[in-house]
């Protein structure tokens, strides 16, 4: 562990880690109003979103080098200023090109402040209360799907889609006060720091990359990130154009599943790692996804048939997040942001480019969601194998 964390240092990475999801989440209810301004396909407004993942995750290969050798709290600066910077061209943009560089930029920005928050977590709680403190921050998270989708909705009703980026410009800019003025350096004074000419070597990345162990958990992290990501992005279209539902009643439905999201971040994932370990907690969590992708076959012709699987999904994703992220970062004290980058790449650019080529096959949301809720089935069935306790270990030294 490096420096002693103070108390209140958990309040600053839940600060940190909310600029991806407002990023996502907010602005969600205006896709289709703004699909009819640009006069573009909705596949087309969606990417705004999986190009945001995108960045989001390749930004994390120079950013969490970055932080290992200058330290978290620069890194959280700029990833904030950046955020500020990039929000406001968003505001200003004239056609959907110039949104989707915006948005690259926006990705960049947050990757940055997670990776700061991540590699804090790894520096301040260590090895084996990483997973739990990584559930309690993806248990805040979850908060912002559950306000952010009513925020929007009411800023574009009334101010325009657009103010739903002013918002996030000026959320940023009081970050800056905040974060500037009591977020600590966590990095440990005795961890070696990369020069400059090893920084971004590739044999830096490789030796994160060939441990099994962080393969392994950041894959099901992928797997059950991509499920959220085809969720947040196909949801809108089906809920309102397809099964007409108001923007209102669908901010209703999204904000009920954020509400089983934090359930299982703050409460369930933490007290069966807590009480069974994390393996067995992962067990359930694959278990609950595949049980909502069952129940989707169904097809999803009402709201509730539709939202239940994914209430039952919610859950379970919040437990594999917990459960992997934590034993993905353990082996890494002394290359905690270069590991948190990327799982970051793997999860969130790997998620994105999943989703994005599938979104291409015309699969309606219900199908494709069952697809993605299926793909954890292998790693399910491996985790019950002799390699696959090997990669998921019941401890770390």
């Amino acid at each position: 562990m490096g420096r002693s964390a103070p108390r209140n240092i958990m309040m600053f990475l839940f600060f940190l880690v909310l600029f991806s999801p407002m990023a996502i989440d907010i602005y969600l209810p205006a896709l289709p109003v703004m699909a009819a301004e640009f006069q573009v396909p909705e596949v087309r407004v969606q990417d705004t979103v999986t190009w945001f993942m995108l960045s989001f995750g390749l930004g994390q290969l120079v950013v969490g080098p970055l932080a290992d050798r200058y330290g978290r709290r620069p890194i959280a600066l700029f990833g904030i200023a950046l955020f500020a910077v990039s929000s406001y061209l968003a505001v200003m943009v004239t056609d959907l090109n110039m949104l989707l560089v915006a948005r690259l930029i926006q990705g960049i920005a947050a990757s940055a402040t997670s990776v700061a928050a991540f590699a804090c977590v790894r520096d301040s709680f260590g090895a084996e209360k990483s997973g739990k403190m990584i559930s309690y921050l993806n248990g805040v998270i979850c908060f912002i799907p559950a306000l952010a989708p009513i925020l929007g909705s009411y800023l574009t009703i009334h101010l325009g889609w657009r103010s739903n980026f002013t918002f996030m410009a000026l959320f940023a800019l009081l970050g800056l006060v905040y974060i500037g003025w009591g977020f600590p350096e966590t990095k440990p004074e005795n961890e070696k720091s990369p020069s400059l000419s090893t920084m971004f070597s590739w044999q830096r990345y490789l030796s994160v990359l060939r441990n099994g162990q962080f393969l392994f958990n950041a894959l099901q992290c992928l797997l059950a990130m991509a499920v959220i990501l085809a969720y947040v992005t196909s949801a809108p279209m089906w809920l309102i154009n397809h099964l007409g539902l108001s923007m209102e009643a669908f901010t209703g439905w999204f904000s009920v599943n954020a509400v089983f999201n934090i359930l299982g971040g703050l409460l369930v994932a933490p007290m069966l790692m807590d009480r069974f370990g994390t393996r067995f907690a992962l067990q359930v969590g694959m278990t609950l996804v595949i049980v909502g992708g069952i129940l989707l076959l169904q097809g999803g012709t009402t709201p509730l048939a539709f939202m239940l699987p994914l209430f039952i999904n919610a859950i379970g994703f919040a437990i594999i997040l917990g459960a992997c992220s934590g034993k993905a970062l353990a082996p890494f004290g002394d290359k905690a942001g270069t590991a948190a980058a990327l799982l970051g790449l793997l999860q969130m650019t790997g998620a994105g480019a999943l989703v994005g080529m599938t979104q291409r096959l015309n699969l309606d949301a219900p199908s494709l969601l069952t697809f993605h809720m299926f793909l954890l089935i292998p790693g399910f069935l491996m985790l019950m194998m002799k390699l696959g306790r090997r990669w998921h270990p019941v401890h770390n030294s």
